[in-house]
């Protein structure tokens, strides 16, 4: 009843009166009111769109004032220290490296600009997935990084909240928010319900109550605390919660929430039941159910599952782990059970799949501490549900984001991490979760032993690892660990690591491939992307956490520990999958994690953490297993390589690259190369070095035989196998990054490997230098270190600009030294993803000592790299390279390669000359008592007597037994044994001397065995090799092979020596005494090719070893016969004809290559100088055509020469555009500035294309239309541009090429259609072809005859040609083809641009409208080349357009289609110009009068004359033309002039110029005629009054004689620069050049209107170049009083003739600036914030690229732009992106940036977000482009835009 009268008052004075009954100390009653109220108002039963509860909650909780002004008041007591602002994802935000403590810092833009980050190490960054503000968290960030209003502790000097404040809303918000809750629980279905589930309907319907919820957190930290009472008190819950036992929709709500509720466990009810079924089990041992006293977790584990009795262990069956049995909060498993609303809320959140909404508003209450922590272990309590859910949903990639936006503010803060941790058991929460989730996607290994494998791996094809599911998981834990107290609680929990173990076994062994041998796979999966994905994610980057915090002694226990439990896991592993010592064939995976974790925390342990390697080291038996499976990954790359794998398709080769690809090689290949060190540096090294060959499949290759039978690889791929197996013995026995290498020395070499490839960006370096993935290890990227070792290693080189070339970005490129002393190729070859990298850093090397004139002739070789000396626990290695089996193998190949065996190659002799050399570099300490001299006698004497390198270096070997094919050439010759043998010793070499050389095999099994059977007697193991290797046949070996005794008398020093000389192909190449005279320069051997190569070895044995010392010296004294032993003729002849016929081939090739690139240079030259308008041209068209009878024209696409004529005309190949850049012209050459403040603008009324529009738009409110639009000119604005490449092509020719296009399929970047194509020979662009006039040598020669003629008759001849319509030299009346094609060419040119840049007349398609456009298109070109020349004719010379002109092809055509219109001769300009006419007073008074000749513009005068009159002109007509109307232009000086004087000054020289009126010259003085001038133009007042308003601009500069000279000069300038470019287009007359003082009187003397050398005593020339044919006084006279009869003309008299060149806007220095200011900026037109921005640099518009808001007739607004502000050429910069794209017609491309970094590079879509400063000479040429008309030439990538941009 109460509740029914208080809605029906007004909302404001009920909550007044509520808020006053509260405050009384006895507020009973006005609790029950406003409960009554509440109930009513906020009742769930109501739809949830009703906006009345909103409002009177509002009301309420501001207590009877406006909501506004209560905010206000509540603001004021915000005690918040933290920004925490939250954006959602796109938002930009800022990070700072330098103030960050967690490296998930981040700062709003605000906070950012306000705190001083200057010379940090900060970028820019669009949120992902969304983020809040970290300022004034110093648990985060240091605190000198803090903004100015977070470092003020505001919270200390902010007055206490009065009570009565938030009374109110402590009162209504529970009621409100258990509202929405009651909301949520009525609104969600679950999904497998049958009804349409639509949860957004919901969502959406509660918008406006949620935003409430997060408009009141904005109030600050007062609203906030209530907030958090109400959220976090669990009394109000239980009251509220189930709503008033007699109302039945709370009841029914209630129990939709606790059904909700039951499915919430990460086990659901479902299979708990289950579970149960299966396992019946009594009392406390209520299986998953989840009781109190232990967890029980289901996981299918593969630990020691014994087989059943029936022999089949279902994969399926699940095994019990305990966790551990301590646990404080047991209900992982479970149900959850929530105490108050903050907890259903995030129930509701997660349930509903994390709305945006939702999310901010429960991240928007983090400020407050106490919420902070609630919340955290609410998170943490659903933690296993959040997983659950997402595993389910259909969009996880948003839910997985919002996860992450929240989890990753909960978990950076150190101390609430480990709080949780200790807690709520959040790392046992995390493992068990990750364990569950990839329980659901497990399958099967098939790795080894498929039948009885009992491994399971994770299946890689499954949505769950495809999409990336478990990455909020997997970040959150890497976050978590990142915390030194968490990573100590993991390491320190035994029965975790064990877990953690388990699920990293999950992965070991996944994506296995099986090499196809017969067919090529179908379908190539794509998975593997998933399994390199998740091996990095899920296994490496925890395992990089934890090892950050086993960096010092202390920790060594945590080390030994995951030591220990790794072997433990790799033991079960190998017994899994039933791995004993053989690997199955043909199969391999790229991961090993296990291996992985065992090797990082191995190499940790040593470098950092002091401990013994051996201690951590398993059994020799173990070792063995160990090292199989990373050396198959070695070996299968190599075979990837050599196309192997070829028929399992692409994707093999994808993972070989990723494997050792820079984000995966230090947690992938680089582990693998370690384990492989540690193996071989601690198991016997004949083993080791016998199982690489074994496993790389080139055993068959090594035997001295020069015949062989492989019985695994086919011939071509031998070689390759080869090379591979000996450089990865290199790459091995070389390799210290974990060796030894501090962290700086690894960071220098990754660098110089980079470089050496390609020179790099910075940026790309980043990303190529393979960093510790986890952010808080040593070297960050653009951390210090990475900078200085940058400027250490490598010198900067800045981009550098041609015009029209690429855009280059700056760039690193290697020191000098770096090449001459750091180049390692071995670091390159192990670091290259491409194998042409190799090559490529191979070439640059070269090319380097080329340059430096230090190796000059052939090809250099890898050069030798001294390595770093090895740590003392890893010294086993080098017995590597000093044992009897690998150099017997390097004997052999020499042998081989001295011999040219098949399939030996320069890098194979390479790599031994390597392993030789490190051999030497690294001697084994010798201990003899280790040796067991039985077996050494019975496998080696026939070889080596000793283990040490440089002792078997010269020890000679004579006879070695082979088993060869029958028909293998060792067998023709006669078999004698060698005397030397005794028949016994001979018949027991028969077997060990062959057997142990060549079945490596063998040698391998005997090793093992030895080391297996460590217990046998000495006896068994002497005879054991024996019976091996006689048994061990390889399988399917053919029968027929013999023994054979080779007879050899070399050692590896004399082969060596042959090699030298058979390299350098002299014989005796080393004299006896060349060692001598190489100690003399020790230093010449470093970079060289083979020679020097072994030079070097053979010095470094000499001084290291006095016999070899000696036995080189014997050798080198031998005189050798130049041809080895042993060797068949014809092949030898053969391969000399080879050699030969391969040099011949090659020296023609270069022949043939020089020529082409000549032809190629001259071809450039004529053609390609488009982009520079500058360079000296030699002949012109016009010139040309004095020489010759008649023109030739060669036609491109058939290659005939000839004229053009009437029937096959020939034309040139133009490009027409529609250009608006002259019109963009304004009087200052400052250009102007781009606004980046509300206050700047910018006013488009003083450019040229505006000043004109407005003058012929008052022209025509006066004068006759006809006359008026022969006054001027237009075209600034959408004036057609022509340009041509110079070349010519018949246009039947062209058709036909056009026509080819049309069916070429290809895609082009033109279209065919609008008649657009690329010049056949240089590839331009192109849209239409410009007939040539056909001309005639007489004509030409009569042409510029010079004449003598009186100026009086020249142009009384003018006259008369006019009188004549001028008919055209071809007779019109026939159309011929010439004539059609050029009416063609002027619809092109009309089609050109568009309706409104044609129409200025005022009725529209009136000839006059076509006469005008014409002769302005003339107009148009002439006017862009004086731009083009820089805006004056001074540097002079033909233009570089001039070859490639067509103004003179332009202008025949244009005169053609002219002169079918008629001057009406009684208007004729001529005879105004020229004659004093009777006064005419019969013209009617209605009529508008003509256009004043004052007023006119004299250059489109006299391109109307020359177009009109018949062709071709004479040239002393056209210079009578110039004449006249250059009285006229003088005239109109003097009287803009004088309309520039103060009135004083106006009567002054009027009176000072009548005197000289009677002078004889007074027709050439400029004072008598300006005095005549003023005086004809004071007669009306109208005239010069004008201006008497405005205070005159206070002259002070009186007008000296001097000055009015250079103001009528400059009048009369552009005038004259025009005449000067018509005469030479038209007769070929050359520029002269001259100083800009001088242009005046230059170009007078060309025009003939001055004699060539002026007097210097007369500085006052401008008048003397007047020629009057009548008295000029009378002429000026008529001239003025045509306009003394008109009102408001002072405007028209003063014209605009002076431009400056066009330029872009002027852009801010920092890019920082515009992005601030625009990309927040709402657009004009649709008043929203444009999804992407951009910004008109020609006009600084603002637009929205492809935005729909704002698209006209089905045009999105930039292209609309373009077409209004630049005639369909656009250049816009995109805001977000910071890259500019040209708009051009209908095609569009990205143009590149004018914006770099501080490294010199491009920063595309601001990935990298670093600042990014102005290069100007990006924007010069981006400038000069626009200008130039070169857009379409110089870009390359162009695409149809649709309209869509």
């Amino acid at each position: 009843m109460m509740a029914a009268l208080l809605l029906r008052r007004d909302k404001k004075s009920t909550a007044a009166h509520l808020k006053s009954d509260l405050n009384r100390t006895d507020n009973s009653s006005g609790v029950r009111q406003l409960q009554e109220l509440l109930d009513s108002v906020l009742n769930p039963e109501k739809p949830a769109a009703d906006t009345e509860a909103l409002d009177w909650c509002k009301c309420l909780i501001a207590g009877g004032e406006g909501f506004e002004e209560f905010c206000k008041t509540v603001r004021s007591y915000d005690n918040a220290t933290l920004c925490g602002l939250v954006w959602t994802a796109n938002f930009v935000a800022y990070r700072c490296r330098t103030c960050g403590i967690s490296p998930c810092m981040s700062l709003c833009a605000e906070c950012f600009n306000n705190g001083d980050h200057t010379g940090h190490d900060f970028n820019m960054f669009r949120s992902q997935a969304g983020g809040a503000c970290d300022c004034g968290d110093s648990n985060v960030m240091r605190e000198t990084g803090f903004c100015r209003r977070h470092r003020l502790r505001t919270g200390e000097n902010v007055p206490s909240v009065p009570r009565d404040l938030l009374l109110m809303s402590e009162m209504v918000l529970p009621r409100f928010i258990i509202c929405i809750i009651q909301y949520l629980r009525d609104g969600y279905t679950e999904p497998d319900t049958s009804t349409e589930r639509d949860l957004q309907k919901v969502l959406q319907q509660l918008e406006p109550q949620i935003s409430f919820l997060e408009e009141l957190t904005k109030m600050g930290g007062a609203m906030r605390t209530v907030l958090t009472k109400i959220l976090t008190n669990q009394q109000t819950f239980k009251d509220l919660s189930m709503g008033q036992e007699e109302n039945v929709f709370a009841k029914k709500n209630y129990e939709n929430y606790l059904s909700a509720l039951k499915n919430s466990g990460l086990v659901s009810v479902e299979e708990k039941a289950q579970t149960g079924a299966a396992e019946p089990t009594r009392g406390s041992e209520t299986g998953a159910l989840g009781l109190l006293d232990t967890v029980v977790i289901i996981l299918p584990i593969m630990f020691f599952l014994k087989e059943d009795q029936d022999g089949g262990q279902s994969i399926g069956q699940r095994k019990r782990v305990k966790l551990s049995g301590t646990t404080k909060d047991p209900s992982i498993m479970d149900s959850l059970k929530h105490k108050c609303f903050l907890e259903e809320l995030l129930f509701w959140t997660i349930k509903y799949e994390f709305p945006q909404k939702m999310v901010t508003f429960l991240l928007n209450m983090l400020p407050d501490q106490d919420y902070k922590i609630t919340f955290t272990k609410t998170f943490v309590q659903h933690y296993a549900f959040i997983m659950k859910t997402l595993m389910k949903s259909h969009e996880s990639d948003t839910m997985s984001n919002r996860i992450v936006h929240i989890s990753v503010q909960l978990f950076s803060n150190e101390d609430l991490a480990r709080h949780v941790t200790e807690e709520c058991q959040l790392l046992d929460i995390m493992v068990t979760v990750l364990l569950y989730m990839m329980e659901s996607c497990l399958i099967k290994s098939e790795l080894q032993d498929e039948e009885n494998s009992r491994h399971v791996v994770v299946n890689c094809s499954e949505a769950l690892l495809k999409n990336n599911t478990y990455w909020p998981l997997v970040s959150d834990f890497i976050n978590i660990l990142s915390h030194q107290s968490v990573a100590k609680k993991f390491l320190e929990d035994h029965s975790l690591l064990m877990l953690w173990m388990s699920f990293v076994s999950f992965f070991q062994g996944m994506n296995l491939n099986k090499r196809e041998l017969s067919e090529h796979v179908e379908f190539e999966s794509q998975t593997y992307y998933a399994a390199f994905a998740a091996e990095l994610e899920a296994c490496a980057q925890p395992m990089w956490g934890l090892l950050t915090h086993c960096k010092v002694k202390e920790t060594q226990e945590y080390t030994k520990t995951v030591v220990r439990y790794c072997l433990e896991t790799l033991q079960i592993w190998f017994d899994a999958i039933g791995f004993v010592d053989e690997l199955a064939p043909n199969q391999v995976t790229f991961h090993l994690p296990l291996h992985r974790y065992y090797a990082m925390f191995l190499s940790k342990a040593v470098k950092c953490q002091g401990l013994d390697l051996d201690s951590l080291l398993p059994d020799q038996e173990m070792l063995m297993r160990i090292m199989v499976h990373p050396l198959q990954i070695q070996a299968s790359l190599s075979e990837i390589h050599s196309n192997m794998w070829v028929r399992n398709g692409l994707q093999i080769k994808g993972q070989a690259m990723t494997y050792v690809q820079s984000h995966f090689c230090n947690s992938m290949i680089d582990p693998d190369i370690f384990l492989l060190q540690v193996c071989a540096s601690r198991l016997d090294p004949d083993y080791f070095i016998s199982s690489v060959f074994e496993r790389f499949k080139v055993v068959d290759l090594l035997t001295m035989a020069s015949v062989h039978q492989n019985t695994v690889l086919d011939g071509e791929q031998e070689r390759p196998m080869l090379e591979g197996a000996l450089t990865f013995l290199v790459i091995l026995s070389s390799l210290r990054i974990h060796l030894g290498m501090a962290d700086d020395e690894i960071l220098r070499a990754e660098m110089v490997s980079q470089l050496c490839m390609n020179d790099r960006t910075h940026s790309s370096l980043l990303d190529l230098i393979p960093e510790n993935p986890n952010p808080k290890s040593g070297i960050v990227p653009g951390s210090c270190s990475f900078e200085e070792m940058l400027s250490a290693v490598a010198d900067f080189k800045a981009p550098v600009f041609e015009l029209g070339g690429s855009m280059q970005q700056g760039m690193y490129t290697p020191k000098a030294e770096v090449w001459e002393k750091e180049f390692d190729p071995i670091m390159v070859i192990l670091r290259t993803v491409y194998r042409r990298d190799v090559q490529s850093a191979m070439d640059r090397y070269s090319a380097f000592l080329k340059q430096s004139g230090m190796h000059t002739t052939g090809n250099p070789w890898p050069p030798y790299k001294e390595r770093t000396p090895l740590h003392p626990c890893y010294k086993g290695l080098d017995r590597l390279l000093h044992c009897k089996t690998l150099h017997i193998v390097i004997f052999t190949l020499l042998y081989k390669i001295w011999l040219d065996h098949s399939n030996m190659s320069e890098h194979v002799l390479c790599m031994v000359l390597y392993l030789i050399e490190l051999g030497l570099d690294n001697q084994v300490e010798e201990d003899k008592g280790d040796e067991e001299p039985c077996i050494e006698e019975h496998c080696h004497d026939s070889w080596f007597p000793g283990t040490n390198l440089l002792s078997n270096l010269h020890h000679v070997i004579n006879y070695v037994r082979v088993r060869v094919p029958e028909t293998a050439p060792e067998v023709k010759r006669e078999r004698e044994p060698p005397a030397s043998t005794s028949a016994e010793a001979s018949n027991f070499g028969q077997n060990v001397r062959e057997a142990q050389v060549f079945s490596l095999v063998a040698e391998r099994r005997r090793k093992f065995q030895e080391i297996i059977n460590r217990s046998s007697t000495e006896a068994s193991q002497a005879v054991r090799p024996k019976s091996s290797s006689t048994r061990w046949v390889p399988p399917g070996t053919p029968p027929q092979l013999v023994t054979e005794i080779l007879e050899i008398h070399e050692s590896m020093l004399s082969l060596l020596i042959k090699l030298h000389q058979k390299l350098s192909a002299k014989q005796n190449s080393l004299s006896a005494t060349w060692l001598e005279d190489m100690d003399a320069n020790p230093n010449r051997h470093v970079h060289g090719d083979g020679i020097t190569a072994i030079e070097r070895i053979l010095t470094k044995a000499a001084t290291r070893s006095h016999q070899s010392k000696r036995s080189i010296q014997e050798i080198c004294g031998k005189v050798f016969p130049p041809v080895a032993p042993k060797k068949n003729s014809p092949t030898a002849k053969k391969t000399m004809d080879k050699e030969e016929r391969r040099q011949r081939a090659r020296e023609r090739q270069q022949k043939l290559l020089a020529e082409f690139a000549s032809r190629q240079k001259s071809f450039m030259e004529t053609a390609m100088d488009v982009e520079s308008p500058d360079t000296e041209a030699a002949m012109d068209l016009g010139a040309s055509e004095v020489k010759e009878s008649e023109v030739l024209y060669d036609c491109v696409i058939c290659g005939q020469s000839g004229p053009s004529t009437e029937d096959r005309p020939t034309g040139l190949v133009v490009l027409l555009q529609a250009s608006s850049v002259l019109g963009h012209r304004r009087k200052s050459d400052e250009a102007k500035k781009l606004p980046t403040t509300d206050e700047e603008h910018i006013y488009p009324a003083d450019t040229c294309g505006a000043v004109h529009d407005v003058r012929l738009a008052l022209m025509q409110s006066f004068f006759k239309d006809s006359s008026c639009l022969q006054s001027v000119s237009i075209g600034w604005d959408g004036g057609v541009y022509v340009q041509t490449c110079g070349h010519t092509l018949h246009i039947d020719c062209h058709k036909s090429y056009m026509e080819s296009l049309r069916n070429d399929q290809v895609m082009q970047g033109f279209s065919v259609d609008k008649g657009e194509f690329t010049c056949p020979l240089c590839r331009q662009f192109a849209n239409s072809v410009l007939p040539c006039r056909p001309g005639r040598s007489t004509e030409v020669v009569s042409w510029h005859m010079p004449s003598n003629k009186k100026t009086s008759v020249l142009v009384k001849e003018v006259e008369d040609l006019q009188e004549q319509l001028g008919l055209f030299p071809v007779s019109t009346t026939t159309e011929s083809n010439l004539s059609k094609e050029m009416e063609l060419v002027i619809k092109d040119i009309k089609n050109t641009t568009q309706r409104k840049y044609m129409d200025y007349g005022k009725n529209p398609g009136s000839p006059d409208n076509d006469f005008l456009f014409m002769y302005s298109v003339a107009r148009t070109n002439l006017e862009l080349e004086l731009v083009h020349r820089g805006g004056n004719l001074c540097s002079g010379g033909a233009s570089g357009a001039a070859k490639r002109s067509c103004l003179n092809q332009l202008f025949h055509v244009l005169a053609m289609h002219m002169r079918l219109y008629s001057i009406d001769s009684a208007y004729n300009p001529w005879t105004r110009l020229t004659q004093v006419a009777p006064s005419r007073d019969d013209c009617l008074v209605d009529e508008r009068p003509e256009v004043p000749m004052l007023f006119r513009d004299c250059p489109s005068l006299l391109i109307i004359f020359v177009l009109t009159m018949p062709q071709p002109l004479r040239k002393e007509h056209f210079i009578c033309l110039v004449r006249m109307l250059y009285n006229l232009q003088y005239t109109q000086a003097l009287a803009a002039l004088s309309a520039k004087f103060s009135p004083e000054e106006r009567q002054a020289w009027s009176t000072s110029g009548t005197l000289k009126k009677n002078a004889f010259n007074a027709e050439k003085s400029y004072e008598a005629l300006l005095s005549h001038v003023i005086t004809e133009l004071s007669k009306v007042k109208t005239v010069y009054d004008v201006n008497t308003e405005e205070p005159f601009m206070l002259s002070t500069s009186v007008w000296s004689p001097q000055s009015i000279e250079y103001s009528l000069q400059q009048c009369c300038l552009p005038y004259l620069r025009l005449s000067c470019l018509l005469q030479h287009h038209l007769y070929g007359d050359n520029l002269s050049g001259c100083p800009e003082e001088e242009e005046f009187s230059g170009l007078a003397g060309c025009l003939g209107l001055l004699d060539p050398a002026p007097q210097p005593s007369n500085p006052m020339y401008s008048a003397s170049c007047l020629d009057w044919t009548v008295s000029a006084f009378d002429l000026m006279s008529q001239w003025c009083s045509e306009v003394t009869g008109l009102a408001d003309t002072q405007t028209l008299l003063v014209q605009d003739l002076q431009w400056a060149s066009p330029h872009l806007l002027q852009l801010p220095d920092n890019y920082n600036t515009i992005f601030q200011y625009y990309h927040k900026k709402a657009c004009t037109a649709c008043k929203k914030v444009p999804k992407d921005p951009a910004l008109c640099l020609i006009c600084g518009t603002f637009v929205c690229l492809k935005g729909l808001c704002c698209k006209q007739q089905g045009i999105c607004e930039c292209v609309w732009h373009s077409q209004h502000c630049g005639a369909a050429t656009g250049i816009f910069l995109l805001i977000n992106a910071s890259v500019i794209i040209i708009i051009r017609g209908h095609r569009f491309c990205l143009w590149g940036s004018v914006y770099l970094d501080a490294h010199g590079e491009e920063d595309r879509d601001l990935r990298r977000g670093k600042p990014l400063f102005l290069c100007v000479e990006r924007y010069r040429v981006l400038e000069q482009q626009w200008v130039s008309h070169t857009f379409d030439h110089i870009n390359k990538r162009w695409g149809p835009h649709y309209n869509g941009l």
